[in-house]
């Protein structure tokens, strides 16, 4: 895999307060991870396969939240074959732990030279006609070492949620600076419209229940799942082209199969809401194609429609 222009790290001082000892604890934990993130990768998959089996063991309400998501969403299945998906899902959660601290913390090493990386150059004909590009993605637990292996090739921004502990903020948006050109936080829109209008690029996973009055109920699977119009909005603000942005493992577990797809066709369009399920549409498109990496212990249906129940306990 070629490797493109290298992006300069963003300096991000560490705050003094972070380092007062009521969080000692989280640097602990911190540390940790980091030590993880270094281990040669035969091992700590290894490790990510152990933590799966316990999370599935001891996460009893998480795991139910998924068994019922994977009940909504692949009805077609029979039961003995959803509970070895949700097994599978599960495994690949673990794993998916210790590929985000690889890919904030740690070495690539062998990983990206074993991955496959396709439609770049789709991404190089929008920039080349001015458009900012919007690489739409959902919650895979393979997304944040796919996106760092694509910024080898394409300087990429995200939008991310910030994490609710300051030490955990902090050590996790200075990993993602060490390879992303940007990093905009949900709230931070305007930096991030701006960004798009310059031609830059924009990875941005659209798929969680947020509650918010830019939120329109669509279709996800054929199931009514609250969904913010955000993607609709940036594209109708910067003219930026939206694309697919698929991943997931090779069988083997060595490396990854990513792939840009598109551009969405008349996309934004004048409705909002069908934007909402295109979107819906395309992330549904790329879970098909690896459903035991998706994020199924969220849960996506948590808000209704009127006179609905929530199917989580």
């Amino acid at each position: 895999m070629a490797v493109g222009p290298r992006v300069e790290p963003v300096r991000d001082p560490l705050p003094r307060a972070l380092l007062a000892p009521r969080h000692w604890p989280a640097w602990l934990g911190v540390s940790l991870v980091v030590l993880v993130a270094w281990l040669p990768w035969a091992l700590a998959r290894g490790l990510g396969v152990v933590l799966g089996w316990l999370g599935y063991a001891l996460a009893g309400r998480r795991r139910r939240w998924a068994a019922s998501n994977l009940a909504l969403c692949f009805p077609e299945l029979e039961d003995a074959a959803r509970q070895r998906l949700l097994r599978a899902n599960f495994r690949s959660l673990g794993i998916g732990l210790v590929e985000f601290a690889r890919a904030w913390w740690g070495p690539l090493g062998s990983l990206a030279a074993r991955s496959t990386l396709g439609g770049v150059e789709r991404i190089e004909a929008a920039r080349a006609e001015g458009r900012g590009v919007i690489l739409l993605s959902g919650h895979f637990h393979t997304l944040e070492i796919c996106g760092r292996i694509l910024t080898t090739r394409v300087p990429v921004a995200g939008l991310y949620r910030r994490h609710r502990n300051p030490v955990m903020e902090w050590a996790v948006r200075r990993g993602r600076l060490r390879y992303a050109s940007a990093m905009f936080a949900r709230e931070e829109l305007r930096p991030a419209v701006r960004h798009l209008k310059a031609g830059g690029v924009l990875w941005y996973a659209p798929d969680q229940d947020m509650r918010g009055r830019e939120a329109v109920f669509a279709p996800f699977f054929g199931v009514p799942a609250q969904t913010i119009t955000a993607t609709h909005q940036l594209a109708r603000l910067t003219g930026a082209r939206v694309f697919g942005f698929f991943h997931r493992r090779c069988a083997d577990g060595t490396g990854y199969e990513i792939r840009i797809e598109g551009p969405l066709p008349n996309f934004p369009g004048p409705d909002a809401a069908t934007d909402a399920a295109r979107v819906n549409a395309l992330i549904a498109a790329m879970v098909r194609e690896a459903p035991a990496e998706y994020l199924w212990v969220h849960r996506r249906f948590k808000r209704r429609p009127e006179g609905e129940a929530a199917p989580y306990d």
